[in-house]
């Protein structure tokens, strides 16, 4: 009832067979020919022109292994990763014509950096040729500090500019952020003029905060210098310490170390009820009461206190060499052709103002140094504001005691004046 199967195929694995068997492959398995070519996204990889011996690459070279590597269905790969829509897409939007097709953006830089730029971007929320306009203009009213600071992190690389100018397609179809850096490469040495505009942005606020900090240490010796009730303080002090020391070593002192004065807290009297610290607040209290309040003639020891010598001739030494910098960006955008001339003009009347304040700022920064030596050798400021505070918490702890044995004593005298009407009633019984 049935005829017999056919017989099985045979089946050849020789290098002849294996040629004659790829020729025979199915039409769909081999790259579609066209007349035009469908435009693909790119993969961005690095390229390797040449294969190493004994590479990798050099293997995949070799004919054998070169005739297993499958055959590419160009057609099916423009279907799926095509830059422009397929055809059965571009035939419904030409239905739609209110609706236009939307043109997929060409990414040539880093895709996380790319990204960062974008977000960057939306902060500063301007037009890029309006945003490299007030570069140029040293506009700091349309950009604060941080968004400057932003801009120069975010200028293209010498790798990136060389993508972008070998890019030959329609450079609108690029991304924001390569857009970005093609603005940016039109300014000549653009992150040179931003570091400029942050340091003009930054500069009249970092004159005026080291101003202020060589002010305060130029007053506090001023005051220090000045303060009668001060000298009286540090007088008494000494006499005490002599008296103390009297017939040792340490006695018949003409002055001290002005760490001691933190000392006079942990020397306690034999009751150990009071500091040698509260017998002074106690000594002046009864003897030179005028002098208590002596922390009023040292207005500026705190503030004084938290400003670190360091610091500030770093801060000096940041200005001077941003001043030099200016200097020189004057200098090479004189050069730069009619696109940077109102940078020039506007970078000229800065550096005009800037180094007359720098020189203000030298002499003042002088003059506080000078004050700063003569400051260490008659007092230390910090060892100085701790003998202040520990001085007035004495003193206040004094007169809490002082207010406390005052109504001790109303209180014993009123048991005595009622204990006297007690007795008196006694003698009068009969």
């Amino acid at each position: 009832m049935f005829s017999a199967p056919p017989p099985p195929p045979t089946f050849s694995f020789g290098a002849k067979d294996r040629g004659s068997a790829r020729s025979r492959s199915p039409r769909s398995l081999r790259p579609t020919q066209s007349s035009k070519r469908t435009p693909l996204k790119p993969l961005h990889w690095v390229k390797v022109s040449r294969a190493t011996q004994g590479s990798l690459w050099a293997e995949t070279q070799k004919s054998d292994e070169a005739s297993r590597t499958p055959e590419i269905d160009i057609s099916e790969l423009e279907s799926l990763f095509s830059v422009a829509m397929p055809n059965m897409e571009a035939k419904r939007a030409r239905q739609r014509p209110s609706v236009a097709a939307k043109q997929e953006k060409v990414l040539l830089i880093d895709l996380q950096r790319s990204k960062n730029c974008e977000i960057m971007l939306r902060n500063i929320k301007m037009p890029l040729p309006d945003l490299m306009d007030s570069v140029l203009a040293l506009d700091d009213s349309i950009v604060d500090g941080d968004q400057v600071d932003y801009l120069i992190k975010f200028c293209p690389t010498k790798e990136e500019m060389e993508l972008l100018k070998g890019f030959t397609g329609n450079k609108e179809n690029l991304g924001k952020c390569e857009q970005f850096f093609l603005e940016m490469m039109k300014v000549p040495r653009v992150e040179s003029k931003l570091r400029i505009l942050s340091f003009k942005i930054k500069f009249l606020t970092q004159v005026a905060d080291l101003k202020n900090s060589l002010n305060t240490i130029n007053s506090v010796a001023e005051e220090v210098r000045n303060s009668v009730k001060l000298k009286r303080v540090m007088q008494t002090i000494l006499s005490l310490g002599n008296a103390l020391n009297q017939g040792t070593a340490r006695g018949s002192a003409v002055g001290f170390r002005l760490d001691s004065l933190l000392k006079l807290i942990d020397i306690r009297a034999r009751n150990n009820r009071m500091t040698l610290m509260h017998y002074l607040c106690k000594v002046l209290s009864e003897k030179l009461p005028e002098v208590l309040d002596f922390n009023k003639d040292l207005t500026y020891l705190e503030p004084a206190s938290k400003i670190q010598l360091k610091e500030l001739a770093e801060e000096m030494q940041a200005i001077t060499k941003g001043l030099e910098k200016v200097e020189q960006e004057l200098t090479t955008s004189e050069k730069d052709g009619p696109g940077s001339e109102i940078f020039y003009k506007k970078l000229k009347e800065f550096l005009a103002d800037a180094q007359a304040e720098g020189r203000s700022l030298a002499f003042l920064y002088s003059t506080a140094g000078k004050s700063a030596d003569s400051l260490a050798h008659y007092f230390v400021v910090s060892t100085l504001l701790s003998f202040v505070k520990t001085f007035e918490r004495a003193h206040a702890e004094n007169l809490r005691q002082m207010e406390l044995e005052k109504k001790r004593a109303q209180m014993e005298a009123e048991r005595e004046k009622v204990k006297a009407a007690a007795h008196k009633e006694d003698l009068l019984e009969p």
